[in-house]
């Protein structure tokens, strides 16, 4: 009656009045009407990180993970690649097929190319898309678990990855 709402104050003072929508910061309306956003729900056990790419080339060398698996971490893996001083990859050609160096991480780069090195980043997902036809890589190269990829390999993993992407 009086434009207040009469139900917020229970008539038996032992009763509980719940919090009434829109008052204290609780869930109802806001001042202009808008509804309010439901809060995330945080799950007690909270999901495990995929493990780095560092950590998915010492699983593969070690034969303790799959195959794909390891393509999945790599094709959303951050990769570090030494450049020159043009745009583009640098390549090796004293190997059976032309690999390019890549690393995991900046200090697997600089342990190959010194601490002033010049280097680029993508994920390995670009890698696949801009490594030339016919050129493999080498990833972590002066590292404990060092893995080459020929130019088949490579192609092998472009096609797990357009199967991936597209079905």
């Amino acid at each position: 009656m009086y434009g207040y709402d009469q139900t917020a104050y229970p008539s038996d003072p032992y009763q509980q009045a719940g919090p009434q929508p829109g008052m204290n910061g609780m869930p109802g309306p806001g001042p202009y009407g808008e509804q309010p956003q439901a809060a995330p729900q945080q799950s007690l056990y909270p999901e495990p990180s995929p493990p780095s790419l560092a950590d998915a080339v010492r699983a593969f060398t070690t034969g303790s993970m799959a195959v794909e698996d390891f393509q999945a971490i790599f094709i959303t893996s951050k990769v570090h690649c030494p450049r020159g001083d043009r745009p583009g990859f640098l390549a090796l050609h004293n190997t059976p097929t032309p690999v390019i160096p890549m690393f995991s991480s900046l200090k697997e780069l600089r342990r190959y190319a010194g601490k002033e090195s010049k280097h680029f980043s993508v994920s390995g997902a670009e890698v696949l898309d801009l490594l030339p036809t016919g050129y493999g890589f080498a990833l972590d190269m002066e590292g404990e678990h060092r893995m080459v990829f020929d130019a088949k390999a490579v192609e092998q993993m472009v096609d797990f990855t357009m199967r991936r992407m597209y079905g």
